[in-house]
Parts: C-alpha cells; structure tokens; sequence
C-alpha cells in the first residue's frame, strides 16, 4: 500500500567534491555503504534497515542495519513486505498476456468484468496501468479505514473493495491520479483471463524462471515467519508506536488485493528489478511500452525517479508501503544497477535521506573503484547466494 506515502522522490544531487581528489572517502564500498545505513537510522530514529545491490557486473551484495525486534538484528534473509511494488509485477503480468494475445493493452474493461458503480465501463487497460483512468482511490474513503480497523480479522473480497468508490476525480484519460483501484481491476482481470489465482500466475512465470524462491503473495500463499519485524500505530492515531509484525492484517491484506500483498527479500527484489529493467523478463517492445513515462513520473507500472536522484542521473522503479515498512526499488538504466533499500517504519524522509546517501556513495564507486574492495559480511548479516 502506499496511500499515505509521498511517492515522488527528491533528492539532491551528489555532494563530491570535484576539485580535491583528497576530499574523497576512499574507504571500500562496503564500509561506506554500511555507515551510511547506520547513520540514516540513527538521525530518523528508526529501528532497522534491509539494503540489497546488484552491481553491472550481476554481483548481488547485501547489507542490513539495526535491529528487527528486541536484540536481534536485521538479517538479509528476513522477509519484507513490499506493498505497493507489488504493482510492478502485475503491469508485468499484463504486459505478458498482451505478449500472448490473451489480451491488449486496448480493452475496455467491460470486455473483462460486470459493470460496477462509480466505475467506467469504457476505462482501457492502458489506462488502469498508468493510474489515468480517473478512479476513486478507495483508500480516501474513511470508511474503509474504519471497517478495516473494525473488522481486521475479515477478508475483503474484490467486489466489496469497489463499494467504498465515490465518484470519479475526472473523465478517463483526462488526468493522472495514482489509485490502487486501478490495480485491483487489473488483478481482477488477470484471474478473468487466465482462470489461475495471481500467485500462481507470478510464481509460474517469474519466481520459479528467475530462481527467486523467498517471494511470496499474502492471503494466496503460506509466508515464512523469518519476518523483518515492522514497527508503527496500526493506523491507529494515538497509539504507541510499537512491534505490530504479528497483528491481525487480513483485512488490510485483502482489501489491497493486486495493488500489495508481496512478501519478499531484498535480495529477490533486487533480482527482479535487475531481471525486468534488464530485459530477462519482457520482449523489448513490451519492456519499451512499460517505460513510455509521462510528465507525471509515471509509465505503465513503473515510476521515474526525479532527476536529482544519484548527481543527476535517470533511474526507474516503484516504491511501496505497507505497514510500518518502507521501500524502494530502483534502477538505473544507464549503469545497469539495480538498489532496494527497505526500513521497518513508515517513515518517507529516512527512507529517502538512506537512498539518496546509497546512491551517491554507489555513483562515485562506480566512477573511482577502488583495487582491493571485497564483499564481505556486514554488520551481522550475511550475503544472500
């Protein structure tokens, strides 16, 4: 979920000096990576962090930072949820079915689904993809946050979702508007279409292909309980901020259907969006189709991130929310690396201050290597293989 996230990034160019080669942090990369996590933790007061990087080379690196709960500190096998990336994988799912002629990008949505109140009949896939078709966004709705606080232990079907839809903020087409309504259609379709369950669409035509076996959909799949603990009020105001890993959640779960519900690592996040970006998972067509980007930063799926990220470099992704958890997946298309970075607090200015620390400590790597740079353990974690 990423309802309540800032999504666009800003963050300013690199601080390297330019003039005095003696200015440089000439430490490894390692060191510099893990200092910068700890010191971005420290100033946000946040309690742990989970960082994984594929370099050009496709050499996967893992770092963690903190703690998950109690004393025990955050490891790079700990499962993270991923929340609204989650979109990504289903843009890639649809851009699959186009691939196969189940579907284009072209139908209307009454070629799919019953008509339902409060939604469009004539809205294109195309434009359910890249958040222009106009739909309410369910989640500005209270009522719905107060059903889902009433009722956490009840699963939301697709169908009841819908009936929390006020009326449209403008004509299809006519204006961009990111609203998980659009990926819960989408996913809707999806099952339509291939008369499967999404997980089993996502673990057939990616995890299993691409070797990613600590990925899993919620609600459809048993998740593993090595969890990165996630710390937050519940969207409850007023509460404590406290370890809320094991609170019920199927309301919420069900209620993001298509729009959320991924639990990975960040070593298999980092996998995915290096395999996607990198051309292992779409034809080149679809893979350009998805990457067409507005003015509004966003494509079919994916998300630009502002310019000023990493010294001025372009670089693609998605973020996504969840409770109390926070990440990013990023890459860069012209250096072929590819960065997730996840804390276990929904805290936007920590997760960007870490980013956009890790990125410019990673740019200036890359454009000084330095002889003799191992990959080593961190911090208490270990490598993912």
């Amino acid at each position: 979920m990423i309802t309540r996230l800032q999504f666009r990034v800003l963050l300013p160019a690199a601080a390297l000096s330019a003039f005095c080669s003696c200015a440089r942090d000439v430490r490894p990369l390692d060191a510099r990576l893990t200092e910068a996590i700890t010191d971005g933790l420290r100033k946000h007061d946040v309690k742990g962090a989970s960082v994984a990087l594929i370099l050009s080379d496709d050499s996967l690196r893992c770092y963690a930072g903190g703690i998950s709960h109690d004393s025990i500190p955050v490891r790079p096998e700990m499962l993270i949820a991923a929340g609204s990336i989650t979109k990504n994988v289903v843009a890639s799912l649809v851009f699959l079915l186009v691939e196969e002629g189940v579907l284009s990008l072209e139908d209307p949505l009454h070629r799919w689904l019953p008509s339902y109140p409060k939604v469009d009949s004539s809205i294109t896939i195309r434009q359910l993809l890249a958040h222009t078709s106009g739909l309410y966004m369910f989640w500005d709705n209270q009522k719905i946050w107060d059903d889902l606080i009433a009722y956490r232990d009840s699963a939301f079907a697709p169908e009841t979702v819908l009936t929390y839809l006020q009326d449209p903020y403008f004509p299809p087409g006519k204006g961009f508007r990111y609203s998980n309504t659009n990926y819960l259609l989408l996913a809707m379709i999806i099952t339509r279409a291939t008369h499967s369950t999404l997980s089993a669409e996502m673990r057939r035509r990616f995890w299993t292909p691409l070797g990613l076996e600590n990925t899993y959909l919620s609600m459809e799949e048993r998740i593993p309980p090595r969890l990165l603990h996630v710390w937050g009020d519940n969207f409850e105001k007023g509460t404590p901020i406290r370890d809320i890993t094991f609170l019920p959640r199927t309301s919420h779960e069900t209620i993001t259907y298509g729009s959320s519900g991924i639990f990975t690592t960040p070593g298999d996040l980092a996998r995915w969006t290096h395999a996607l970006f990198g051309g292992k998972v779409l034809r080149p067509s679809s893979l350009a189709a998805m990457l067409d980007i507005d003015d509004d930063d966003y494509g079919l799926g994916v998300h630009r991130f502002r310019k000023r990220l990493a010294g001025g470099e372009s670089a693609v992704g998605h973020g996504g929310g969840n409770i109390g958890m926070m990440t990013y997946m990023i890459h860069s298309l012209e250096r072929r690396v590819s960065l997730v970075v996840t804390i276990n607090a929904f805290d936007a200015d920590c997760l960007n201050d870490i980013t956009e620390d890790l990125t410019d400590i990673i740019l200036d790597h890359l454009s000084h290597p330095r002889p003799g740079t191992q990959r080593a353990i961190i911090s208490g974690s270990r490598e993912a293989q």
